[in-house]
C-alpha cells in the first residue's frame, strides 16, 4: 500500500508539474499571436505606405519632365498620350 501511495504522490506532483507548464506554453502562444497580429497589422500599413510612396514617385517624375527634365521625358509623354485616349473614350461614350 505504501509503494501504491508514493506512486500516486509521484503522479500527482508529474501532473502538477506538467500543468505548470502547460499553462506557461499557453501564454507563450498567446503572446505570440499577439506579436504575430501587431506584424501583420505593421505589414499592411508599410505596403500602403510603399503604394503611396510609388505613386508619389510616378507623379514627381511626371512633373520633373513637364519642368524640363530630360530623364523622364519619355515616361511622361506615354503617360499624357494614355490620358488623352481615356479622355477621348469617355468623350466618345458620352456623345453616344
Amino acid at each position: 500500500m505504501n509503494g501504491l501511495s508514493e506512486l500516486i504522490d509521484s503522479l500527482e506532483i508529474k501532473f502538477f508539474k506538467l500543468n505548470q507548464k502547460l499553462v506557461h506554453l499557453e501564454k507563450i502562444n498567446k503572446e505570440l499571436v499577439e506579436k504575430i497580429k501587431v506584424s501583420e497589422d505593421i505589414q499592411k500599413q508599410q505596403a500602403v505606405e510603399i503604394a503611396e510612396l510609388k505613386d508619389n514617385i510616378d507623379n514627381l517624375k511626371m512633373v520633373n519632365s513637364l519642368l524640363g527634365s530630360e530623364e523622364n521625358k519619355r515616361e511622361t509623354k506615354l503617360k499624357i498620350n494614355s490620358l488623352i485616349r481615356e479622355i477621348d473614350y469617355c468623350i466618345a461614350q458620352l456623345s453616344e
